[in-house]
């Protein structure tokens, strides 16, 4: 008697993810049913990030034939660019806040992958460069929405004490210090949690994907210390950084806000 054997075990990975939907579909009609209003959401950003990836999947395969170090600069150049568009979008800083955060999100995750690439974590290749500095230069943008958005809040909380401070012959630094110190301190918070879960409740993205490539279990989990340890960086230097270069907005921003 032949052997049955499902529809989708014939067909290509790329297709059969595919199938993965059904758990979508399933959130979708839930949160319809229950009336939460976010099923258009659901679907669309699903729907969107599909798009997204298949078009990265695209770039990708000609990025990864650039051999020019130039080349792939101009490229970590552009994703520096679109991240501060980004980041000022979710926590507008006025003004320039642009500025601010395309000078912290670089030079933070600039200080990261050189230190990267000097230790030959990575090299100067196109298939480990650009997704390594995506990784860097998309946390470094997690971390300096998160000082920007927790420092405009204690700022507004407390602007009577600041400007009482500077009224008493307090520098702006020194007035806004214990904010900074707050705001530095809550973007560790993710950080810190991943750091404590690692390996216990979780098997991080860089691992998981090793170990699927049929990667051994020590290269993989080496090369994924070595991420988490670059990250604590990036949220060290982005904090310092974004600190550093906003202070002067912060309260033009919370008095326009």
């Amino acid at each position: 008697m032949r052997e049955y054997v499902p529809i989708w075990h014939n067909l290509n990975m790329e297709y059969r993810f595919l199938f993965s939907y059904v758990l979508v579909l399933i959130a979708i009609y839930y949160t319809y049913k229950e009336g939460l209003g976010i099923h258009k959401r659901i679907a669309l950003n699903t729907v969107r990030a599909f798009v997204q990836l298949l078009l990265l999947g695209y770039v990708l395969h000609y990025v990864f034939r650039i051999k020019q170090t130039s080349g792939l600069l101009l490229i970590l150049l552009f994703m520096c660019a679109f991240a501060s568009w980004t980041a000022q979008r979710r926590v507008s800083l006025m003004p320039k806040g642009v500025l601010v955060a395309f000078t912290s999100i670089t030079i933070s995750s600039a200080l990261v992958l050189c230190s990267m690439l000097f230790v030959k974590v990575v090299t100067l290749k196109a298939n480990e460069l650009i997704p390594l500095g995506g990784m860097i230069i998309g946390n470094s943008l997690n971390i300096y929405t998160l000082v920007v958005d927790r420092l405009k809040g204690e700022v507004k909380n407390t602007i009577d004490l600041i400007e009482s401070r500077i009224a008493l012959g307090a520098t702006l630094e020194e007035a806004l210090k214990p904010s900074a110190k707050a705001s530095i301190r809550a973007a560790f918070i993710p950080i810190l949690n991943s750091l404590q879960t690692v390996g216990i409740i979780h098997i991080p993205g860089i691992a998981t994907g090793m170990l699927i490539a049929g990667v051994s279990p020590l290269k993989a989990v080496s090369y994924q210390m070595a991420i988490m340890y670059m990250l604590v960086a990036v949220a060290l230097f982005t904090g310092y950084f974004t600190v550093l270069t906003s202070l002067n907005r912060l309260l033009s921003s919370v008095r326009i806000g």
